[in-house]
């Protein structure tokens, strides 16, 4: 198990530290890649995960709404605490809601379940990444217009990939396939951009992104355990909702924090620390998700 864990483990991290190697020796401008990211290789990939023959949507409808009820149920569990605290909800409780599913979530999926389990982490990434472009935005800006999320290019591609699914069509294989090459950069280029953001984040103001670091995963994995045994799902899907539930903060929450300018250097430290704590939370989560 130790042997598993590890080979799970240590790609990850690897690549990550490559980034953030790179990123101290050359000091990069990720911002264009990362866009590109976001806006071709993942929405290439989610395309390809959906629009497949092998999915089907009604396999993963309990682990949608496991993911749903662990993104929502976070911040209505820790939002007591954050006021108890006297902090500023908007500060703590978005990175205690959306996690690292695109980073971490996805490369973890495949490593601890090889590619079959590809398809129910590209559900559980669609539910928080969705959730995180609506209400995510929608709680630094009470004004936003919810028809901007019809602008996101991984939002189309999700509708998109589960019109064809839905109607049993398939692309010639001379589109398909470059839809695929394009939808394989995505994972390592995520985990890369991860190690290179990391240079950009303080841990100035450390107690605070401590305090997250340590809630974020338990509020997950505690909403998870319960879960579990109301929710009908295979065991695959249910050590990736265990898994879903420990992800550490989504640097997103700093880059939106940063543009709304709500306290971006304590979601820096909050992300920062959460990312380096979860090399200690994931291996442990593996051990009983494995089984």
């Amino acid at each position: 198990m130790v042997t598993r864990i590890l080979l799970i483990i240590f790609p990850i991290f690897a690549v990550a530290a490559a980034g953030y190697i790179y990123a101290r020796w050359r000091r990069p401008d990720i911002g264009a890649a990362n866009q590109m990211n976001m806006d071709v290789f993942l929405s290439a990939l989610i395309f390809h995960v959906l629009s497949g023959r092998a999915f089907d949507l009604k396999t993963y409808g309990f682990l949608a709404v496991g993911g749903l009820v662990i993104v929502l149920g976070s911040g209505l569990l820790l939002w007591p605490v954050v006021r108890w605290l006297k902090i500023q909800p908007k500060t703590f409780i978005p990175p205690m809601m959306f996690t690292n599913t695109g980073n971490l979530g996805l490369p973890l999926a495949v490593l601890a379940f090889g590619e079959a389990a590809l398809p129910a982490a590209v559900v559980l990434f669609i539910v928080a990444n969705t959730l995180q472009f609506t209400l995510g935005v929608y709680i630094m800006n009470l004004k936003m217009s919810w028809l901007q999320v019809f602008r996101i290019p991984m939002i189309l591609a999700t509708i998109a990939g589960l019109v064809f699914s839905s109607a049993g069509w398939t692309l010639p294989k001379v589109l398909a396939l470059p839809i695929e090459m394009l939808g394989q950069i995505a994972i390592p280029l995520m985990l890369f951009s991860l190690g290179v953001r990391m240079i950009d984040i303080s841990m100035r103001d450390w107690n605070i992104g401590l305090l997250g670091a340590l809630l974020c995963p338990l509020s997950g994995i505690i909403i998870a355990l319960m879960l579990l045994p109301l929710l009908p799902l295979p065991q695959m899907q249910a050590g990736l909702l265990l898994i879903f539930g420990a992800l550490p903060p989504a640097v997103l929450n700093y880059i939106i924090a940063e543009t709304y300018r709500q306290e971006p250097a304590k979601v820096a430290s909050i992300v920062m620390l959460g990312n380096l704590l979860s090399a200690i939370i994931i291996p442990m989560v593996l051990v009983f998700a494995l089984r």
